[in-house]
C-alpha cells in the first residue's frame, strides 16, 4: 500500500524528467493537500486544515484524554525533487493508521497523521513554517515580510490558498504529546551498512554564515598579476582552506560552500567581491562551535595572505537537538522483536522532528535510500524497506495508543 501510494501522490506536481515540485501554496501542493485529505476520509479519519494549510487525519481515541500522537511529515517538496522526501512519513502514517483501524478498532489515545504545509523553504525563505505554526513556535509576524523570487508575499500566497489567520478556526496547538516521524535517510549510511532502520537519536546543530570578500575591481588585460586584489582568487583559496581544515578536524563535522556570487560577475573584468555561504554541521554543540571558530580564523589567515577584506556573518545558529530516550528504546525493542537490523544515528539534515523535540516527546526512525541520493529524481528507496518502516511505525502507535 505505502509505494503504491507515494507513486500515486507523486504524479501530483511530477516533472518532465521524472522529479516532484510541490512548492507551498502553489496549485499543485493544494492539489496534493485536497488529494489526501479525501484519501484520509476514505480509509476512515477525519481529515480538516489548521489556519497555516497543515492537514491532519485523525483517528479518534475512546479515552476522556484529551492528549494527541501525531506522526507524518511534510508534503512540499524543493525544486525537482524526489518522489519519498516527507511524502514517505506521510503515507506511512496513513498506512498505519489505517492498518491499526481495522485491526484493533479505536485506540484508546488519538492518534493523528499531519501533512505539514510547509518544511523545505523552497518557496520562501523560511523554513519549517508547518511544524513552527503547529507549536507555536512562529506566529504570521516571522514570515509577514518574506516573499518569492516573484515578488509574492507570504501572507498573500497563503490567503490565495484559503488559508490563514482564522480560515479554519485552527491555529498553534496544545494537545500534542508525542510526535513520530518516518523519513527516508537521505544519506548512505544506512544502505552501506546493510540496516534496516535508522534509529534516530539527535539531529545536528548546523550554523550558516555569509562571507563577504573585498577586494578591488580592475581591468582584466591592464592590471598585472603581481598588482591585483583579485576577490575571486582570495575567495577560492577560502574556499579550499575550509575544505581542507574541516577533513582535518574529523567526521563527523561536514561543511559546505554551496553558495556564490561574484561582483561585478563580467568576464573582461578583474571581482572586485565574492559572496559566498558556509554551512558547518556537527551533533556536538561545543566541538560545532569550536569548529567554526577554527574555520573563522582560517578565513581571516587566507584574507590577510591575499590583502583583501573581509566581513562575515552568522545568519543561522541552530543547536543540536536529542530525541526522547524512552521513544527510541523502544523503537529499538521493536526492531529486536521484528528482527531488523539497525543503528543509531544522527540525522545530518534538518526536520519537523527537531522542532518538535522542544515542544513533546519526540522520535525519528529512518529507512535506507538508495545510493545515498535525495532532493533528487533519482531518490529511492525499495518497497521491502519502506515496508519494514511502517511496520516499526504501526507497531510503536499501537505500543503508545492501544
Amino acid at each position: 500500500m505505502t509505494e503504491e501510494l507515494i507513486e500515486w501522490l507523486g504524479r501530483i506536481g511530477s516533472d518532465s524528467d521524472g522529479g516532484v515540485t510541490r512548492l507551498l501554496y502553489t496549485p499543485s501542493w493544494k492539489e496534493a493537500q485536497e488529494a489526501l485529505a479525501a484519501k484520509m476520509e476514505l480509509l476512515g479519519l477525519q481529515a480538516y486544515y489548521d489556519d497555516a494549510g497543515n492537514l491532519c487525519g485523525r483517528l479518534q481515541g475512546i479515552d476522556d484524554d484529551c492528549s494527541c500522537i501525531l506522526t507524518g511529515s511534510h508534503v512540499d517538496t524543493v525544486k525537482r525533487g524526489g518522489k519519498y522526501d516527507g511524502a514517505y512519513g506521510i503515507v506511512a502514517g496513513i498506512t498505519a493508521l489505517s492498518r491499526l483501524r481495522e485491526r484493533y478498532g479505536a485506540p484508546k489515545k488519538t492518534i493523528e497523521v499531519v501533512a505539514f504545509c510547509e518544511e523545505e523553504g523552497s518557496r520562501f525563505p523560511y523554513n519549517y513554517w508547518g511544524s513552527t505554526f503547529m507549536t507555536g513556535a512562529a506566529s504570521y509576524k516571522d514570515i509577514e515580510q518574506a516573499r518569492d523570487q516573484q515578488g509574492v508575499s507570504f501572507m498573500t500566497a497563503m490567503e490565495a490558498a484559503g488559508f490563514g489567520p482564522g480560515t479554519k478556526g485552527k491555529g498553534p496547538r496544545s494537545d500534542i504529546d508525542t510526535f513520530i516521524e518516518l523519513h527516508v535517510e537521505q544519506g548512505a549510511i544506512l544502505e552501506q551498512e546493510q540496516k534496516s532502520i535508522g534509529i534516530v537519536e539527535q539531529i545536528v546543530g548546523l550554523q550558516r554564515y555569509t562571507v563577504h570578500v573585498k577586494g578591488e575591481a580592475n581591468h582584466a588585460g591592464t592590471t598585472p598579476m603581481a598588482y591585483r586584489k583579485d576577490a575571486v582568487r582570495a575567495a577560492s583559496e577560502m574556499v579550499a582552506a575550509i575544505m581542507d581544515k574541516t577533513e582535518q578536524l574529523g567526521a563527523p563535522l561536514v561543511a559546505t560552500v554551496g553558495q556564490m556570487e561574484l561582483v561585478p560577475n563580467t568576464p573582461n573584468v578583474i571581482p572586485g567581491q565574492v559572496n559566498f555561504t558556509i554551512d558547518v554541521r556537527h551533533p556536538d554543540e561545543k566541538v560545532l562551535d569550536e569548529a567554526c571558530q577554527r574555520l573563522v580564523e582560517t578565513i581571516r589567515s587566507a584574507a590577510a595572505q591575499r590583502d583583501v577584506e573581509i566581513d562575515i556573518e552568522r545568519w543561522m545558529n541552530v543547536a543540536p537537538i536529542a530525541m526522547d530516550l524512552a521513544l527510541t528504546d523502544a523503537i529499538e525493542d521493536i526492531c529486536l522483536k521484528q528482527k531488523l537490523s539497525y543503528r543509531r544515528m544522527s540525522s545530518g539534515a534538518g526536520h519537523d522532528a527537531q522542532i518538535f523535540a522542544s515542544y513533546c516527546r519526540t522520535a525519528m526512525v529512518f529507512v535506507p535510500s538508495r545510493n545515498g541520493i535525495s532532493h533528487s529524481p533519482l531518490e529511492y528507496t525499495e518497497p521491502q524497506q519502506l515496508e519494514d518502516g511502517v511496520r516499526v511505525l504501526t507497531d510503536l502507535l499501537h505500543q503508545l495508543a492501544y
